[in-house]
């Protein structure tokens, strides 16, 4: 357990003291998330995996998806893998606020570092699960480049996304419990206008217009650029697709929703003591 007894933060910066609460709130978030299990922290691999294997057989051996396009099977576990993390980091941050109430009605921290301690699960989960894939690339046949180098800023930007869609519908959460609700059901929506299981040249074979739009999302540019970057550049990203304008565009996005985010996040924490 965490000793939080006697302890004072300073909320204007982001201080040693800050940063022992965020490393400490992660690691007993990590913890807390397999406590008795049977297999415990193997579920970071295990949940990404079966999900892949369940689309594998669907949509790869039954339906034919992913035909053209070189070492689909890989193709699709990245597809899978990114996908987990977006929506794993978003559930997590946005119920972050109410689920640490306790925490938030006895000492005085930033309040943000709540929902980054949450949001790190995920991105520790992710780390791993690359790792994974990076090995199924190899097995797989993919020859290793040094544009995989260029992974780690695809993450970025979906972290980015993803802790301020966390910040913002989570500062909403407080009050409006049915805001976490209601996510999930646009999360499970939002699953099919992305491209973890099709390609997006099946989508521009009937409308480039659709496939523009698609790549335009923040998500679909993420997933796309990882897998043109590890696997190959049979993918079609925002930038190859929909132009370099749509993919700053899609950049762009990310910037202002995270922008927003931290300022109603910051408007509204000031009453999550008294809220949660």
């Amino acid at each position: 357990m965490l000793e939080y007894k006697n302890m004072s933060i300073d909320s204007n910066m982001f201080s040693k003291k800050n940063r022992v609460l965020l490393g400490e709130l992660v690691k007993t978030d990590f913890k807390l998330r397999y406590q008795g299990s049977v297999l415990g922290y193997l579920w970071a691999l295990i949940k990404p995996l079966l999900m892949f294997a369940i689309l594998y057989i669907v949509f790869a051996k039954i339906l034919r998806f992913g035909g053209n396009i070189p070492h689909y099977p890989v193709y699709l576990l990245v597809g899978t893998v990114i996908w987990n993390f977006f929506v794993e980091c978003t559930q997590q941050g946005i119920h972050a606020i109410e689920q640490r109430g306790d925490l938030l009605r006895k000492i005085n921290f930033p309040k943000y570092i709540v929902v980054v301690s949450a949001t790190s699960t995920a991105v520790i989960n992710v780390l791993i699960n690359i790792c994974v894939v990076i090995i199924f690339a190899l097995l797989n046949g993919v020859t290793p480049s040094l544009s995989w180098l260029f992974v780690p800023l695809s993450l970025i930007e979906l972290y980015a996304l993803a802790l301020g869609i966390s910040l913002w519908l989570g500062a909403i959460n407080v009050k409006y419990r049915d805001i976490g609700s209601i996510w999930e059901v646009i999360t499970q929506a939002l699953f099919y206008a992305v491209p973890v299981i099709y390609p997006v040249s099946m989508v521009s074979a009937s409308s480039m217009l659709a496939a523009k739009v698609i790549l335009i999302n923040p998500i679909a540019q993420a997933i796309q650029d990882i897998r043109e970057n590890l696997i190959t550049d049979a993918a079609a990203t925002t930038w190859d697709t929909a132009g370099i304008g749509f993919g700053w565009l899609s950049i762009g996005i990310v910037v202002a929703v995270l922008a927003i985010s931290i300022f109603v996040f910051k408007k509204k924490s000031k009453h999550f003591a008294e809220e949660v």
